[in-house]
This record gives structure tokens, sequence and C-alpha cells, in this order.
């Protein structure tokens, strides 16, 4: 009977991780482009400037450390990419506290606490990746060892 090692089978489990990890930012990075005209109505209604302009480039933002993550070309880089952008928006886009409405109160609340969930989830990515010891099946090796 064949068995594998277990550091290959980690490295396949890492790889899975990060890409279903980026499945969320890629569905958001592609609704950026292609729904650019919606986001924008409501990234103008959060009051952020050049809203179209920001939607598009936060679209191809989050696309690239997304490919960048899922290939392992500096996963490290990739991951801590992505804290930057999950605190803005929940910050500014999901701002539950000032909505008056319990139901949209409790929807923004659940999109805030999702962003700050990812955004822990991505800090850990990138410890794992900037740590000696790191999984491998990456291209290019951690940035920030």
């Amino acid at each position: 009977m064949t068995t594998f090692p277990l550091e290959a089978v980690m490295d396949v489990v890492a790889l899975i991780a990060r890409i279903v990890f980026t499945a969320i930012f890629v569905g958001a990075g592609i609704g950026h482009l292609t729904a650019t005209e919606a986001m924008a109505g409501y990234a103008a209604a959060k009051k952020l400037p050049m809203a179209k302009l920001a939607v598009q480039v936060s679209g191809v933002y989050i696309l690239v450390a997304s490919a960048l993550l899922i290939l392992g070309i500096w996963p490290d880089l990739a991951a801590i990419a992505l804290v930057p952008f999950l605190l803005i928006t929940a910050f500014v886009f999901h701002d539950f506290w000032t909505q008056e409405s319990p139901e949209m109160r409790q929807q923004e609340q659940i999109q805030f606490n999702k962003d700050i969930a990812l955004a822990g989830g991505a800090l850990a990515l990138f410890v794992l990746y900037a740590s000696d010891g790191h999984p491998g099946l990456t291209l290019v090796g951690p940035l920030f060892t």
C-alpha cells in the first residue's frame, strides 16, 4: 500500500483552502466589473468619492490578490493585501450601527461580521505563508520571510 507523506497532503489541503477562501473575492471582483453601475450607486450613497472608478479599481484589486493567492505567487503578500479591502468594506459599507431599521441593521451587521471574519482569515493566511515551514504548492514563495 502506498502512503502519501503528510507534508504532501497538507500542501494539497493548503491549496484547496486558498481556492475556497478566495472564491468569495473572485465572485465579488467579477461583480464589481460586471455590475459596476449598481455597485457605484451603492458606493455613492455611502459617500465614496469617484464611486464608479473606486468600484472598478477595487474589483481589479481583489481579483489580482485572489489570483496571486490561488496560484501561490507571494501568497503572504496576496493574503495581507485583502485585509485593507475587507476592513474598508466592513466599516464604510456595512455600518450597521447607523441603520434605523432593525432589518437593515441585522443585514448590515451580518455583512460586517463576514468581512471582519474574512479579514481574520486573511491575516491567518498571511502568518501561515510568511512563517518558516509554510505549505508548498506555490509558484513563488513568500515575500516576507
